[in-house]
């Protein structure tokens, strides 16, 4: 496996485009590359030649922002079949070519952009907002799944452990460090057994396989905006489950940037199409706790009295 990163010379990548590849057009040549954005589970370079830019993606046995958890290098590959399986629509970039001996990945390139997790901090959640995310996962729902579609397991057992196991259990990680008196207020939801039963019960339906495509990790982190357009990106954790899962993530996120309880109602609103609104609410209620009491903190500033009724609120769609 060839690797290539920030550190890469430049002369030694554009040989791998230009004479082992082929990928490079005729009197084209690398002139430079950059980090494209923070990269939390893949090298990902902007390469940019005398003609064009795009974006070089490469998975590790590992997570990058966190070297010591492992990940299976396959999850380019996902990226890639799930890309493939939504074709070209405006919600998604082009696939420019996939070399699966190396675990690259090579992209459109969508220029000035920014992840919207920006939203944690306006708390602008407007109901056209809602409706073009809802626009991109009905998209993506409707496909219909081939039956090679990749299972990815091991990235779902991963998935697992840190949204229905670690969040809930006495795991080393002290949350004082994150904010002074959230360990006592996380205290009783790690204790709550009915509460960690009907976790575990979601978190077993999750494992299971499904008959709908997801994302697998439909938050702001993996929304781009460019001008008026939005993108869907990082669909490395896809596979064929509940449609529940991603719609309760997408509202457990949008609660926690506004505050309003009533975004949930509408996100299920916008859905449209047949869905069960109990699991909805429990995968969202499960998001918004392993967030603020887990290890996948977010960029967003909250008191502990805020916290404590989403906490609250979260229990009573888990519990409902």
């Amino acid at each position: 496996m060839i690797l290539f990163d920030q550190n890469t010379p430049v002369d030694e990548l554009n040989n791998y485009l230009k004479n082992r590849l082929n990928f490079l057009n005729k009197n084209e040549a690398l002139i430079r590359t950059e980090i494209a954005g923070e990269g939390n589970m893949n090298v990902v370079m902007r390469l940019k030649t005398n003609q064009r830019s795009f974006i070089l993606k490469q998975s590790r046995p590992f997570v990058k922002k966190y070297p010591d958890i492992a990940a299976p290098l396959n999850r380019i590959d996902v990226e890639y079949n799930f890309y493939r399986q939504v074709g070209s629509h405006s919600f998604f970039p082009k696939i420019l070519k996939y070399v699966p001996i190396n675990y690259l990945l090579f992209m459109e390139d969508l220029g000035d952009c920014e992840d919207l997790t920006s939203v944690y901090k306006s708390g602008e959640v407007s109901q056209d907002f809602i409706q073009k995310l809802i626009t991109g996962l009905q998209h993506i729902h409707q496909q219909v799944i081939p039956k090679e579609y990749p299972k990815n397991m091991i990235l779902r057992e991963l998935n697992h452990q840190h949204i229905f196991i670690l969040p809930f259990k006495n795991n080393g990680f002290s949350l004082d460090n994150i904010q002074q008196g959230l360990e006592a207020l996380a205290k009783p939801f790690k204790n709550d057994k009915v509460l960690k039963n009907k976790i575990d019960r979601a978190g077993k339906a999750y494992m299971q396989n499904g008959d709908t495509l997801l994302h697998g990790d439909y938050y702001p982190g993996s929304w781009m905006r460019v001008g008026e357009r939005l993108y869907i990106i990082d669909p490395e954790f896809s596979f064929a489950g509940p449609k529940e899962f991603d719609l309760g993530i997408m509202a457990a996120h949008l609660i926690l940037a506004s505050g309003q309880n009533s975004v949930f109602d509408q996100v299920c609103e916008a859905y449209r199409n047949k869905v069960k609104v109990e699991q909805v609410q429990t995968y969202c209620g499960i998001e918004i706790i392993r967030r603020l009491i887990g290890l996948a903190q977010l960029p967003m500033a909250r008191t502990l009295k805020q916290k404590k009724n989403l906490l609250n609120l979260a229990k009573e769609y888990i519990l409902s």
